[in-house]
């Protein structure tokens, strides 16, 4: 298992914080920060947020104390695949006074492409 810190979010507010059809995370802080969260898709890969637990509005109007990523470097092939393919999640952990929220990304491709998310900051 794999943690990386987004240190760069610590101890900032969020005016907005967006889920874009389960392929985009996209938060806009008050100072005019903007960290998007996202996957470019390959021909033979699908990686999608395929569950956020908590509320995202908690993570609205209150500074961000957590900004973490959790993954599992262990992928594990899938034995009902046509092509073995390779499934592999990745965690982001979010934590403001109000609550907290984690968003599961879910990947899967035959093992060739990169099922990771980008994190982009503006």
């Amino acid at each position: 298992m794999t943690v990386t810190t987004f240190d760069s979010m610590i101890g900032l507010t969020m005016e907005a914080v967006e889920n874009f059809n389960d392929e985009q995370l996209l938060f806009m802080s008050a100072c005019g920060k903007k960290f998007t969260f996202q996957h470019h898709q390959g021909c033979c890969e699908n990686v999608y947020i395929e569950s956020v637990v908590g509320d995202l509005s908690d993570l609205v109007g209150a500074p961000i104390s957590r900004a973490e990523e959790v993954d599992n470097d262990d992928a594990h092939q899938d034995s009902t695949g046509e092509y073995g393919d390779v499934t592999q999640w990745t965690f982001y952990k979010f934590e403001s006074p109000k609550g907290s929220v984690t968003v599961r990304w879910c990947g899967t491709s035959n093992g060739y492409y990169s099922t990771s998310v980008s994190f982009d900051e503006s």
